[in-house]
């Protein structure tokens, strides 16, 4: 018999009705996506399907969907895990989530209800209490609510899930997690500013705030350290598998 291959994630996902092959997937996802556990973390088939009381089949069905997702990453030999990026895919992700919500800000100012402007100040208002708690957690889980915020009064529903997509990539990184306190003050500066600019209707300087914004998320990622695991090597081509 082969030899058990302990994981981190076993421990992270949480199984209230075994037997039920439904779940698999929203649970293995949710932990993902909760940066619960740190990229290239294994997700052993076989103690996955036994927590949940299944055959191998619904698991890896649940995984395959995950890989096409950019979550999972898979390698004959070594079995599936938690995807790892590289820096440079990293930051490519960025771009194109810069490029997809700049492409929506102008449609959600102008579609935005008395509903979706409330969201958004609520969203801001839990993003305060984050850097006001110095919770790097907290922050990096609250920023995205406040960028989806910003971006869904738009209506633009295939836009709109690319651009989810595009962040879900980036969560197993926690990136926000990671970068000093003193550049998540800086960030949330930006968002302050974007927030009374898309309350006063004014598409041009969210345009120009959320570009400026953009540009200091890049900084701050160039400072991100590449030698501690949380990335892939340059010449690793997991994810694309």
């Amino acid at each position: 018999m082969a030899p058990r291959r302990h994981s981190a994630l076993l421990a992270k996902l949480v199984v209230d009705e075994p037997g039920r092959p439904q779940i698999i997937l929203g649970e293995l996802r949710r932990v993902i996506l909760d940066g619960a556990v740190p990229p290239g973390t294994a997700i052993p088939v076989r103690e996955v399907a036994e927590l949940f009381d299944v055959s191998h089949i619904p698991v890896r069905e649940a995984l395959k969907i995950l890989l096409g997702e950019g979550l999972v990453a898979h390698e004959q030999h070594s079995g599936y895990t938690v995807a790892r990026l590289t820096a440079t895919e990293l930051r490519e992700m960025y771009l194109v989530r810069q490029a997809l919500e700049e492409a929506s800000l102008a449609a959600a100012v102008c579609c935005a209800t008395p509903s979706d402007r409330a969201l958004l100040v609520e969203t801001h208002a839990a993003l305060e209490q984050a850097i006001r708690d110095d919770d790097p957690v907290a922050y990096h889980r609250r920023s995205r609510r406040f960028h989806l915020a910003l971006t869904r009064p738009s209506r633009m529903f295939r836009l709109l899930h690319l651009l989810e997509s595009a962040w879900n990539v980036t969560e197993p990184v926690q990136s926000m997690v990671h970068v000093s306190r003193t550049d998540r003050v800086r960030l949330h500066t930006d968002h302050a500013l974007m927030l009374d600019a898309f309350l006063a209707a004014d598409v041009q300087r969210l345009t120009a705030l959320a570009q400026q914004h953009h540009v200091r998320l890049e900084s701050a990622l160039a400072t991100l350290p590449t030698d501690t695991g949380l990335f892939a090597p340059p010449d690793d081509i997991s994810f694309a598998h």
